[in-house]
């Protein structure tokens, strides 16, 4: 089944660009990483951040500075804006895994504020404005990523690499404790396992996946702005998320397809995309609690 399912997933990621127009097939690839890199803290470790938004965003800060005011190629912006949101994740991570619950997700709420209020005021962002006309540039100083072609193609093997990363993350050892811990972390500890230990690395290696995501999304758009570190967005991801299946390896990447596509398509219809999308996500957790993805397993496991 997984076989088959990376399979389908390969060849419908070569194909998306002849299917439908490019941009549009980035941003769901943008946000299905960045859906992946949240599962993998809330489906297999148990811990729902709700400012997650912060390190997409302040990924995409760096990654736009360092390609367009200090100069340097693509590749070498994304690893910076990866590496501030790994460092930014240490940070909150370390102070945020000292309570569970609630108090975790209203710490990382609060945490992911301080940054918005950041992003707003310091000059190198551009305000209210944003950061704006980001070069894309060239690709090792040889691929032209203002061709939409080329530029689809480095974000399909971005997103593969991180999703590989995921997908190796709970399938290993160290994934399985991360699973034991969302279960049952008191009989994690009794049978030895350092759980802050283990929580924080997944915490790191989520923010550090995000920023990988923001990061690529702001090459795509050339543009780094405030909604990208807004609460909004830190929501948005929760509902991809429960709306693909907590706790699969796919259910993020559905989830994302559907939030993106019904913003994009009913753009026309103004604010009443929101509402049908809050009406799908109430039928999903009333009717298909599992997730979309979550259900169809259970159908073939039956």
């Amino acid at each position: 089944m997984n076989a088959a399912a990376w399979g389908l997933l390969v060849v419908f990621g070569l194909a998306a660009p002849f299917l439908v127009y490019p941009v549009f097939a980035m941003k769901i690839l943008c946000l299905a990483l960045f859906a992946c890199a949240f599962n993998l803290l809330l489906g297999y470790t148990g811990l729902l951040s709700f400012g997650h938004a912060a390190f997409l965003g302040t990924a995409g800060y760096v990654t736009g500075h360092t390609v367009k005011a200090l100069g340097f190629q693509p590749e070498v912006g994304i690893l910076a804006g990866t590496a501030a949101a790994a460092a930014l994740g240490y940070v909150f991570g370390s102070l945020a895994i000292r309570r569970a619950g609630i108090y975790f997700a209203m710490i990382t709420l609060a945490l992911a504020q301080m940054v918005y209020f950041m992003s707003l005021q310091m000059p190198f962002t551009g305000g209210e404005d944003g950061l704006q006309g980001v070069p894309r540039g060239k690709l090792f100083g040889v691929i032209d990523l203002m061709q939409p072609l080329y530029m689809y193609y480095f974000v399909f093997a971005i997103f593969l690499a991180g999703f590989w990363v995921v997908y190796r993350t709970i399938h290993s050892p160290f994934g399985q404790v991360l699973k034991a811990i969302r279960e049952n972390e008191p009989r994690a500890i009794s049978l030895g396992y350092d759980v802050e230990k283990y929580k924080l690395t997944a915490f790191v290696l989520s923010t550090a996946l995000s920023g990988l995501a923001g990061a690529t999304k702001t090459l795509v758009f050339q543009l780094a702005s405030l909604t990208d570190v807004h609460w909004h967005t830190s929501g948005e991801v929760v509902l991809m998320t429960l709306l693909g299946g907590m706790g699969t390896v796919f259910g993020p990447v559905v989830g994302a397809i559907v939030v993106v596509s019904l913003q994009n398509y009913g753009a026309n219809i103004g604010e009443w995309v929101i509402v049908i999308t809050g009406t799908i996500f109430v039928i999903c957790v009333l009717a298909f609690r599992r997730g979309i993805v979550g259900e169809i397993a259970v159908l073939f496991k039956k």
